[in-house]
C-alpha cells in the first residue's frame, strides 16, 4: 500500500508546468514510469494526482457500480470529468491541462500535499485556508473519524 508523506511548495510556471519537490519524486520513484491520472478533487478546490497503479485500484471500486442505476452513472461522470493522463517530462515536471487549473484556480505558487496514495495539488493560499481551523474543530473531527476505531491487535495504539 502506497503511503506518501508531506507537504511541498512549489512553482508553476507560465505554460502551466509544476516541478514534483525531490521528496516526493523519490517516494513515487517506483511509479514513474507508469504515470499518473490528474483528477478534479471530490470535496475540496483542489486537483488530485493519482499514481496509475492507485488510480487502477480507485477504478476497480468505480466499475463494480451498477451504470443502468441513474446515480451510479451520473456520479461515474461527474467523478471523472476533467481526467487527464500526465507523465513526467525530462525535467521532472507535469503539465497541468488549461481547464484543471482554471478549476483549481492554480497560478504560481502550489503546495503538493501527500495525502495517504495521492498528492493533492493546491493553490497555496487555498490550501493555508483549508488546513486554518481551531484546535478544538480539529478535536472532534478526529474523534469523529478516527474515535470508534480500537485496535486490539497493534501494540502501539495512540490513546
Amino acid at each position: 500500500m502506497l503511503n506518501l508523506i508531506g507537504v511541498h511548495e512549489c512553482k508553476m510556471d507560465a505554460k502551466g508546468r509544476l516541478a514534483i519537490p525531490r521528496g516526493l519524486k523519490r517516494q513515487l520513484q517506483p511509479f514513474l514510469a507508469e504515470g499518473f491520472v490528474l483528477k478534479r478533487s471530490v470535496f475540496q478546490p483542489c486537483l488530485e494526482l493519482y499514481p496509475m497503479q492507485e488510480w487502477e485500484k480507485v477504478m476497480g471500486k468505480v466499475n463494480k457500480l451498477n451504470r443502468f442505476v441513474k446515480k451510479n452513472n451520473d456520479f461515474i461522470r461527474m467523478f471523472t470529468a476533467g481526467l487527464k493522463l500526465v507523465e513526467l517530462d525530462g525535467n521532472g515536471r507535469i503539465n497541468v491541462p488549461k481547464d484543471l487549473m482554471q478549476y483549481a484556480e492554480l497560478q504560481g505558487e502550489l503546495t503538493l500535499a501527500a495525502a495517504a496514495n495521492l498528492i493533492e495539488v493546491w493553490d497555496k493560499q487555498r490550501y493555508e485556508a483549508s488546513i486554518d481551523v481551531s484546535d478544538d474543530d480539529f478535536g472532534q473531527l478526529a474523534e469523529e473519524v478516527m474515535g470508534s476505531f480500537n485496535d486490539d491487535d497493534d501494540d502501539d495504539a495512540i490513546s
